[in-house]
């Protein structure tokens, strides 16, 4: 199943369990769909099994948002009582749509613990209490922490069975293009592995002593990661900088995104320091794992990145928040970089890496060695210096139960692909209604609205659908698109998002806009579009060295429309 796909499925309200093999765009997908909910006016909760993923998403852990904390059971008295607490009452109760990421680490005991709190909150004999459940994740990937007992995946639980859930997994890859890699993980999870990938593997196999210096180790345990980190920073001559992260909000919310956050509370480096990014860049300048060294500082102090792209970052301070219907509940702020000289598999899941020092030789847990590889793009930049048997295997109960998704998930896209588009759009219609929502019309580019949203409209000009209106109008008086983005509480690519859609329906001129732009770079912009010759942005940001951001191109290429 395609991205696109999927997120037609997404957009009619069904339960559904997004999944695909690693690098196949399920963040992606599930942003794009938290960011059309967003702009129909439904606010997602969304939530991860862990910390770490929870910051990628800016949301919290499950355990959290329904108030279980690190119960491992409840009993009847327990539910009544984390039901009763008036602000875990308030959150589920004010609930439309809830995600929950990285599933596969999520128990089926702990998923049904949510699931009686959500029911007795919201008086509801439902799964959930009558939600919209998205479920986003790999099974093949990393297994809930089972500390010493038996642990059911959550796909075992009676409550994802009565959940009907619809299955898009998704087949497109954008992480690796090296087919014969993609062949080894391939077989590594289809349980087939040969040996002729094992060969494969082993080729890249090489002493300590002859990995490349630049490049990050994952370790499958996490004692030796503090100290080679530490160990080589010290051998770098010069004087270390620290950046100290700064936080705003409730201190059991921001311990929350301190645990959660890959950048350390104290970040030290010293010029030549490997380092990691440990968030994706607005701009797309870099991403979660991308490798580069410090060449420098610049006039503020401020680290500067040379990639493995031969890029040079200025890298500036980025906020990780924990946003809760729309509002941001707290936020921790830190340079987005951490020591690149070792981590653990556990903390490279998500990540996109160019290269990684692998020691496999000690892996425990099913499922390890699959995640420590398939987070480098190219088997070139793999470089093993151990391997065991339990690194290559995935846990059989999930080979089997994985047949079973890719079969539900051709049967899903085979009915939506038969399903007449009018009738696609009427399911979404009604979900986004349901929801409380304002239903926007691609194709007649008007907005659908409830009479209650009529009645709090605040849109006065000249029947513009509210969020346009509001857009336009901060846009106009902002005097940088950073100003517009701050007073609209958008991010910024939907802010030009916005300003396509005015363009689209006539309601935009370039002096509504055009002061957003630094006038000094607006013809090398012009020129590069003009040479790439084509929609795709990519290839203009690429032959730009990443100077502007893609909103920045954006924004050029409606001046010319305009």
């Amino acid at each position: 199943m395609t991205q696109g796909e999927a997120l037609t499925i997404l957009k009619t309200g069904a339960n559904v369990y997004l999944t695909g093999e690693p690098g196949s765009g399920k963040t992606h997908t599930i942003n794009e769909f938290v960011e059309w909910l967003r702009e129909s006016g439904i606010e997602p909760s969304v939530t991860a099994a862990t910390g770490i993923a929870a910051t990628h998403v800016s949301g919290m852990t499950l355990h959290s948002w329904s108030g279980i904390g690190i119960n491992e059971s409840l009993s009847r008295a327990d539910v009544d009582r984390i039901a009763g607490k008036e602000h875990i009452a308030k959150r589920i109760a004010k609930a439309k749509v809830l995600i929950i990421e990285e599933i596969s680490m999520l128990s089926a005991q702990t998923f049904e613990m949510a699931d009686s709190i959500c029911r007795e909150v919201r008086r509801v004999d439902k799964p959930f209490g009558g939600l919209t459940v998205i479920l986003v994740g790999d099974f093949f990937q990393l297994p809930p922490i089972s500390r010493g007992r038996e642990v059911e995946f959550a796909f075992a639980s009676k409550v994802w069975r009565d959940l009907n859930l619809l299955t898009c997994y998704l087949t497109e890859q954008y992480r690796q293009d090296d087919s014969t890699f993609l062949t080894v993980l391939s077989a590594i999870r289809s349980g087939g592995v040969e040996t002729m990938h094992y060969e494969e593997l082993m080729s890249r196999h090489m002493e300590p002593t002859e990995t490349p210096a630049d490049a990050p180790k994952l370790f499958s345990h996490n004692a030796d990661v503090d100290r080679i980190n530490a160990g080589e920073l010290v051998k770098l001559s010069g004087k270390s900088k620290k950046f100290n992260m700064s936080s705003k909000g409730k201190d059991s919310l921001v311990d929350g995104l301190i645990r959660g956050c890959l950048s350390p509370e104290v970040l030290e480096l010293k010029e030549g320091a490997a380092v990691m990014f440990t968030k994706n860049s607005p701009q797309g300048r870099f991403v979660n794992g991308t490798l580069g060294t410090v060449i420098g500082w610049d006039a503020a102090g401020m680290p500067i990145v040379k990639t493995k792209d031969g890029l040079k970052i200025t890298t500036e301070p980025m906020e990780w928040q924990l946003e809760e219907q729309g509002k941001v509940k707290a936020s921790i702020c830190q340079i987005p970089l951490r020591l690149a000289y070792a981590m653990t598999v556990h903390k490279s899941q998500g990540m996109s890496m160019d290269a990684a020092i692998m020691d496999l030789s000690r892996a425990f847990e099913y499922g390890q060695g699959y995640v420590a590889l398939s987070r480098v793009r190219r088997l070139s930049g793999v470089y093993l210096t151990g391997l065991n048997q339990r690194a290559l295997e995935v846990h059989p109960e999930i080979l089997e139960k994985d047949r079973d998704f890719r079969a539900a998930s051709e049967a899903a896209r085979d009915a939506f692909a038969e399903m007449p588009e009018d009738e696609k759009i009427t399911m979404q219609k009604k979900f986004v209604k349901a929801m409380g929502g304002a239903w926007f019309d691609a194709s007649t580019k008007s907005e659908i609205r409830n009479p209650k949203q009529i009645k709090n409209s605040n849109n006065k000009m000249g029947g513009l659908p509210g969020r346009l209106a509001e857009t336009l109008q901060i846009v106009r008086d902002a005097k940088s698109l950073k100003e517009a983005v701050k007073a609209r509480g958008l991010v910024a690519s939907t802010i030009v998002h916005h300003l396509e859609e005015l363009a689209e329906i006539g309601k935009l001129t370039r002096t509504d806009f055009a002061h957003l732009i630094p006038i000094d770079i607006v013809d090398e912009i012009h020129e590069a579009l003009a040479t790439a010759g084509s929609e795709r942005l990519s290839p203009v940001f690429h032959a730009l060295h990443g100077r502007h951001s893609f909103e920045t191109i954006r924004l050029v290429r409606l001046m010319k429309s305009n």
